[in-house]
């Protein structure tokens, strides 16, 4: 079994600190950028030296005095102002290969999570209409994370919150039914502030091919009683039609509700699907109502004086929680505020025995979070298990000039739309290069590209390569094996080696971070350590140590690429 080297040098270090300080802080080994600087460095004599009062390279000389051996250290060094930098012994680093190659799809998976149940819930787009580009950055980061804490360790539950009770259902039933409605020749002045895509137009379309003329309604019917003048509030008249579509349409309103419902969560989930993207649960915000979890929540809200009266409205008082205002969680007349829902929606989370709750939400939510958990804390939970990350929106940019983002009927582009043109391995890869809550500009030219400055393109070209010159060898893989590492000693070698020793440290310090950018970074990294191995070295060469040392090295980089891609939801192709 090959050590994990960075947990053994900690166990050193801290047995050499504790023989000069009582008080030793915790050891933390970085990766020097340059290797002249060692494989790891160590800045705990800098630490101490404040309270030993003693300059920081003596402390270092201390604590070399009282080092342990180790049969994986070569050679320590004190640099700089007091740094230890820590040189491994090349044939330990050999060994990582043959681990790689038994340890195959397990490469790189941890106990960090140590079987703690956590639930990742993101996308959650009201199923109102396709899912534009901005949904693709939540769906790309959520699913690469729910991988990343997989592997790490953790039980994972990946959740979509259909917001399939409140007014936006009723707006998009409202605009599919008046679509219907000039289908069967009734045409009413369409509400600026309704459903406008034209999918909304093909809906309409669908109940009249199936039902015919059966929610056809005269046009006074459906205007009853609703100023419809040039000026007139824009929601008032939205808001009058839909009151009029239920009361004329009766239970058939359930039914085209429902009807577009289904019809757009259909499409989201195949969307999705086809991205990639897979949901363990997709839960109703309406069974929150229909359960009474909404009004419970509430309750439990009042019983601990977090709620008020005001002009008939209750409130919660999350000004007591850190928020900036009061909001309100049911209206004067008596509906209950997404707020309200949401309250219980996080509740019925812990309930359910989550050990730690993920909410990936878009940026413009920040301000949400502390009336949240001030919620959770009020009602009595813990609120500590609620993690948020925010997403921020994507910009895309064709031939060097910001795209637009939507058509001229004012939708955004789909991430269909995306997919299709850029593919998605590209849109799966260019949407985790930037840390979630940095602002992403997405080069669709360059994610189109197949060239060495395309991330992704250079990623799987070295997945590729590699295949191609095993391929070419022909030979039982097994025998790979028993290779002589002690053959690889030269500079590319020895940082490929130390490449692949990395990535278990970075599965445990990006599931840590919620931060899967980071296995895009270090794919690009290998790739680039690869290539340059490849462009100096030939591998089928005819000393056959040599060159099964060499092989056993790329499988190794083949095998840790293939499982980086994975975890971010991308091919790794034998061929391109």
């Amino acid at each position: 079994m090959t050590p994990d080297f960075k947990t053994h040098l900690v166990a050193l270090f801290s047995q050499a600190a504790a023989r000069i300080s009582p008080d030793t802080p915790e050891i933390r080994l970085e990766r020097p950028k340059l290797s002249t600087h060692g494989d790891y460095s160590c800045n705990i004599a800098m630490q101490l030296a404040k309270s030993l009062k003693q300059n920081p390279r003596q402390v270092a000389s201390a604590i070399l005095e009282g080092l342990p051996e180790s049969e994986h250290i070569d050679k320590v060094e004190i640099a700089g102002a007091g740094f230890i930098n820590i040189f491994l012994k090349n044939s330990s680093k050999q060994r990582i290969l043959k681990h790689i190659l038994q340890s195959g799809n397990e490469f790189g998976k941890c106990t960090l999570g140590t079987g703690q149940k956590i639930q990742v819930e993101f996308v959650s787009a009201n199923p109102t209409g396709p899912l534009h580009v901005g949904h693709g950055r939540g769906a790309a980061f959520g699913a690469s994370l729910a991988n990343l804490l997989d592997a790490a360790g953790f039980e994972v539950t990946r959740e979509y919150y259909v917001n399939d009770a409140g007014r936006q259902m009723d707006i998009l039933t409202l605009s599919t039914w008046l679509r219907y409605l000039e289908l069967v020749g009734i045409d009413i002045l369409f509400p600026p502030n309704a459903y406008q895509g034209s999918y909304v137009r093909d809906m309409a379309r669908l109940i009249l091919e199936a039902h015919g003329e059966r929610y056809k309604h005269p046009i006074g019917a459906v205007l009853y009683d609703i100023p419809v003048s040039e000026g007139s509030n824009e929601d008032a008249y939205l808001d009058s039609l839909i009151m009029n579509a239920k009361r004329l349409l009766g239970q058939d309103y359930q039914y085209i509700h429902d009807f577009v419902l289904n019809e757009q969560l259909g499409d989201c989930r195949n969307d999705l699907l086809e991205f990639g993207v897979v949901f363990d649960s997709w839960f109703s915000e309406q069974s929150l109502f229909d359960s009474g979890m909404v009004e419970r929540a509430i309750e439990k809200l009042e019983k601990g004086d977090n709620i008020y009266l005001q002009d008939g409205a209750k409130w919660f008082r999350s000004t007591r929680f850190g928020d900036e205002k009061d909001r309100v969680v049911q209206r004067e007349n008596g509906l209950y505020t997404y707020f309200a829902s949401d309250i219980a929606y996080h509740l019925n989370k812990i309930e359910r025995g989550f050990d730690r709750i993920v909410d990936i939400w878009g940026a413009d939510h920040h301000g949400y979070i502390p009336r949240v958990k001030g919620a959770l804390e009020a009602a009595g939970a813990p609120a500590e298990k609620l993690q948020v990350a925010l997403v921020q929106f994507a910009v895309l940019y064709r031939d060097g000039k910001k795209a637009s983002m939507s058509t001229r009927s004012g939708e955004f582009v789909t991430l269909r739309e995306l997919r299709r043109e850029v593919g998605n391995d590209a849109a799966r890869f260019f949407y985790v290069l930037r840390k979630c809550d940095q602002h992403l500009d997405f080069d669709l030219d360059l994610a189109k590209s197949q060239c060495n400055e395309n991330p992704v393109y250079y990623v799987q070209y070295a997945h590729a390569r590699i295949a191609s010159v095993l391929e070419q060898w022909g030979g039982n893989p097994e025998s790979l094996l028993e290779a002589d590492a002690s053959h690889l000693s030269d500079q590319h070698e020895l940082a490929l080696l130390q490449r692949l020793i990395d990535y278990p440290d970075l599965i445990e310090s990006a599931a840590r971070e919620l931060s899967p950018h980071l296995i895009a970074f270090y794919l690009k990294e290998l790739a680039s350590e690869f290539h340059s191995y490849y462009n100096a070295s030939h591998f089928l060469v005819p000393e056959e140590s040599i060159k099964l040392a060499r092989l056993c090295l790329i499988a190794s980089v083949k095998q840790v690429i293939r499982n980086g891609l994975g975890l971010l939801g991308v091919s790794a192709p034998e061929k391109m």
